[in-house]
């Protein structure tokens, strides 16, 4: 029976939305996803919001890879690991993945939320303390909410080293302290000081962990991610990240690990206890995308010349960014109804980035956040700076 208390309050949530011109538009797809995408109603537009960064989300062997797996595995086993097993797509993925970022074993999930929401509440006890840099993803903030009420929970300053050293001097007599960081943040599209917050990591005997989402794939000659890119590998305690961007663009997500969190993650972790493993044609296609990626470095290396060619057309036409080797490159706006203004305005130019603003990003901090793939070709890359250029 409809709630007259909830109907009223909803209405009135999306029409000040509406009338402030923060409605977010959802666009439609009518064909796959690459350097360019049919939108309906639009046509075809450039493709500058994707975390597709290598270009392997239709690719063909990536594809038929996912085919093979529907015919060998089915759509799965309606059931979770301990109950009805794992497939052996399963277990030959998670080991591709732990060779692929350097770990002793990995552990995959059906999205890199679920792999965030994992960790803490599963690792951390009463007795520790988890310190967290500010800007760090939502699933990471979720899983410290979940976590024992008695743990301590600190954050520090958006990639502050003082203010983190600071927080782990305050933390000394606790039995654990875990330090968490994305390796590139989502929105600001900048990495962490990772060589430095390792050095900090081991002078105070705390356990690092990574969320390396936007990384992996994107940076690093091999595709390795953060560590690679700072020749940091192998030198994380706990790295998790998603199959859904670089890694074949489709869902699914893991933590790479010691043999043991990988163990006590098998035995306590709810999101893997109490829901399926990623279907299996996940499973198959993120494996062959790793392989791509082992196969092919140059999808890297064009990736970087892509970036470059971005960020110095938007410098030429005057859009402060700050500097970054990431593929996610910010364009600052400020107020939420400009940037969807904009987004919108670039639509009818013929490419497609999103406008950003609360409660993905604070208020005030609205953005235009332009994402770069390989998969771009120097004549795409030039009609969106063009746009960019009328707009």
């Amino acid at each position: 029976m409809p709630n007259a208390n909830f109907e009223s309050r909803g209405r009135e949530l999306l029409s000040g939305l509406a009338d402030a011109r923060q409605l977010k538009q959802f666009q439609y797809l009518t064909g796959s996803l690459g350097p360019t995408a049919n939108l309906e109603g639009h046509g075809e537009v450039i493709v500058l919001c994707s975390n597709n960064y290598l270009g392997l989300a239709n690719h063909p062997e990536v594809i038929e890879a996912g085919h093979e797996g529907l015919r060998r595995y089915g759509a799965g086993t309606a059931s979770v690991r301990f109950i009805c097993g794992t497939l052996t797509c399963h277990r030959e993925l998670e080991e591709t993945i732990a060779r692929f970022v350097g770990t002793q074993s990995a552990l995959s999930y059906v999205a890199c939320w679920n792999a965030n929401a994992a960790v803490f509440p599963t690792l951390a006890g009463p007795d520790d303390a988890i310190i967290s840099d500010e800007l760090n993803h939502a699933s990471i903030i979720d899983s410290i909410r979940l976590v024992n009420k008695a743990t301590e929970r600190a954050v520090y300053k958006h990639n502050d080293l003082a203010d983190l050293e600071q927080k782990l001097q305050a933390t000394r007599h606790k039995a654990c302290r875990w330090v968490v960081t994305d390796g590139v943040f989502s929105m600001e599209g900048d990495l962490c000081p990772l060589p430095e917050i390792i050095s900090l990591c081991k002078q105070y005997e705390a356990l690092l962990v990574v969320d390396d989402s936007h990384g992996i794939g994107a940076l690093g000659a091999t595709g390795r991610g953060t560590p690679e890119h700072f020749n940091c590998f192998k030198q994380i305690d706990l790295l998790t990240g998603t199959l859904g961007k670089a890694l074949g663009g489709a869902a699914g997500g893991y933590v790479a690990a010691s043999q043991l969190v990988i163990d006590l993650l098998l035995q306590r972790s709810r999101p893997s206890l109490f829901s399926n493993a990623v279907p299996a044609t996940v499973a198959c296609s993120a494996r062959k995308a790793i392989e791509i990626i082992d196969r092919e470095p140059e999808r890297s290396a064009k990736l970087r010349r892509n970036i470059q060619a971005i960020r110095s057309g938007f410098a030429k036409l005057g859009f402060d960014c700050h500097d970054s080797p990431t593929a996610i490159v910010p364009i600052m706006i400020g107020d939420e109804a400009e940037a969807i203004a904009k987004s919108k305005r670039l639509l009818e130019l013929g490419v497609m980035v999103i406008g950003f603003g609360f409660p993905v990003v604070p208020k005030g901090q609205a953005r235009l956040r332009v994402q770069v793939s390989a998969a771009l070709e120097p004549h795409h890359i030039e009609q969106a700076l063009d746009a960019f250029a009328k707009l």
